[in-house]
């Protein structure tokens, strides 16, 4: 009776945890969620990349092909809308509205809302020969995650490349300059700031 006693007792005073060891390892919870919910948001934008880079490739090409025997100016009046309809049944991009209003998100960083992390399409000029000679592609609110590998994946299909961070706007590629300036990837990653902060500008002809 009295080795019961003694196990029951020793059974009462196990039963719970002090308020100590509760605090221990909510500490320790909450440092793991501040460091790796951050550090997956990083890895799931970094495999979204090259799915996004695809599809703003086969948006690129197919407007270059529509745009021959355009003219001088084929891309005169191209806005975000054309790539909305181009890419509405996209699963990577977020498509919502029609025409000039339309809005396209990207899903690389910013929350979508307004011009925060969404792309946008326009008609651009090269040298003197006039607006619509080509057209841009920008991203806003680019996360540092996406770069370079946004850069890399688009640098063929572009004509210049521009990336604007807290450190303002560098081209890290201008194949139309005399001398050119070849892309490299490094020079992107150097322009590419910490954050959902990043503009990237593609030009294409």
């Amino acid at each position: 009776m009295r080795h019961f006693q003694e196990f029951l007792a020793g059974a009462i005073r196990q039963r719970g945890f002090s308020l100590i060891e509760v605090s221990i390892v909510t500490a320790i919870i909450l440092l793991i969620a501040i460091v790796g919910i951050p550090a997956i948001g990083a890895y799931v934008i970094e495999n979204k990349v090259p799915k996004v880079g695809e599809e703003l490739q086969r948006f690129i090409a197919s407007t270059k092909i529509n745009g021959l025997g355009g003219g001088v100016t084929p891309y005169a009046g191209l806005d975000t809308g054309a790539m909305a309809n181009a890419l509405r049944d996209s699963s990577v991009l977020s498509v919502q509205g029609t025409g000039p209003g339309a809005r396209i998100v990207h899903g690389l960083g910013g929350n979508g809302v307004g011009g925060n992390g969404v792309v946008e399409v326009a008609a651009a000029a090269f040298g003197s020969a006039g607006l619509g000679s080509a057209f841009s592609i920008t991203l806003t609110n680019v996360s540092h995650a996406a770069c370079p590998a946004l850069a890399s994946v688009l640098q063929r299909m572009s004509e210049t490349i521009s990336i604007g961070g807290d450190g303002g706007v560098r081209v890290v590629k201008d194949a139309l300059a005399a001398p050119s300036v070849p892309y490299r990837a490094a020079l992107a990653q150097a322009q590419c700031s910490q954050g959902d902060v990043n503009t990237f500008v593609f030009t294409a002809k």
